[in-house]
């Protein structure tokens, strides 16, 4: 069987036996498993020529560990969301038997927050280590670049014109004063110095993350609990984690263990943005050095008026806000234009951020630079 004839017979499954030949070897197993899931139809009931993976927990647990053996990790965590989406295996994510044998990722997190409140104590343990291991693997890619941008930031920001002289940035200042430039002496006369105010352990910027909870954001609430954890361990903020619905809780005190902060939210429920940032508000106590960092779909269940008030009031009182509508990997979802509109109208634009770019965009709220043009360049600029 040629490489082309073995792939659309891989796609197609058993009816293309006759036409492209039978599968033998080791492509048995996958079609098998591929069989499994895709072989049934919506209410997870098999087909004809599939025996599907009913409702057995140990036959699913087994079938997770074949597609980690068949199949690249890319393509398992891919299969495995199918699998729950297709054949409501959400139950069975509640057996440890199952949650050992599946490939942790970023919406596998977010399914077995959206069940911890329902999670049996056998469970737990299990569960806990899965979402400690997608945690790790987020800050290994994301933490480092995020202290290193967010420290950039504030140096930057800390500049002076009247440095002490240990403390001048001799390439600005000489850039700063080309037009000073003596060819006969061939030296420039400093007339302005450039450089940085004395280093100091005080906080310089005060940020408060405000994390809608639906379930819609699920990818995004895992990522911002890991961000915030980043964040809080940079001895120059003051960093400040809200999570809401209709209600709000505020997760500061367990920043210091992400995989805690994310036990602590609850996906799914209602929308209540301007009682977020009603709280949020609390929270500022120096407006002109604090960032308020929305990260919401803006489907609002509470009053209109009332969130729109409410960022008017934080940005007439010299908040840096941004607002973004997710902070996954998946770029925009479904959200509500019309809200992200009047953000707009109010000098606040409303867009997506990958993971990758945050630590960007975080650099560029301390600096205070114009987060309209940030994110039509690096981020998925929507509003």
């Amino acid at each position: 069987m040629t490489e082309r004839r073995r792939r659309w017979r891989m796609v197609l499954g058993a009816p293309a036996d006759e036409p492209l030949g039978a599968v033998e070897g080791r492509d048995q197993a996958m079609d098998a498993a591929l069989a499994a899931l895709y072989d049934t139809d919506r209410a997870g009931e098999p087909s004809p020529r599939s025996a599907g993976l009913g409702g057995s927990a140990p036959r699913v647990a087994r079938w997770l560990g074949d597609i980690r053996e068949h199949f690249p990790s890319t393509v398992v965590q891919v299969m495995q969301a199918d699998a729950i989406e297709r054949l409501d295996l959400t139950r069975l994510l509640l057996e440890p038997e199952m949650l050992a044998a599946v490939e942790p990722d970023v919406h596998l997190v977010g399914t077995l927050l959206s069940l911890n409140r329902v999670m049996p104590a056998t469970a737990v343990a299990t569960a806990r280590q899965v979402v400690r291991t997608v945690v790790e693997q987020v800050e290994s890619r994301v933490a480092q670049r995020m202290r290193t941008a967010v420290t950039g930031a504030l140096n930057r920001a800390a500049r002076t014109g009247r440095p002490r002289s240990a403390d001048v940035d001799w390439d600005r200042t000489i850039r700063a004063n080309l037009r000073h430039y003596l060819p006969e002496h061939r030296t420039v006369v400093p007339e302005r110095l450039v450089g940085y105010a004395r280093r100091t352990t005080a906080v310089q910027r005060d940020v408060v993350l405000c994390v809608d909870q639906s379930g819609s954001m699920a990818s995004s609430v895992v990522f911002a609990g890991v961000f915030a954890a980043v964040l809080a361990s940079i001895r120059s903020l003051r960093t400040s984690l809200v999570v809401f619905d209709t209600a709000v809780v505020d997760l500061t005190d367990q920043l210091g263990d992400p995989v805690d902060v994310l036990f602590g939210t609850q996906l799914g429920g209602g929308t209540d943005i301007g009682r977020a940032l009603g709280y949020a508000q609390q929270l500022i106590t120096r407006p002109r050095d604090s960032i308020l960092v929305l990260i919401s779909d803006l489907y609002e269940g509470g009053p209109r008026e009332e969130m729109l008030r409410r960022v008017a009031a934080v940005t007439g009182a010299g908040v840096q806000v941004v607002v973004l509508l997710a902070l996954s990997d998946e770029g925009a979802p479904a959200y509500d234009r019309e809200n992200a509109a009047a953000l707009a109208a109010l000098g606040v634009p409303a867009f997506a951020c990958t993971p990758d770019a945050f630590p960007d965009l975080m650099a560029a709220a301390i600096e205070r630079r114009d987060l309209q043009t940030f994110a039509g360049t690096t981020t998925s600029a929507t509003a």
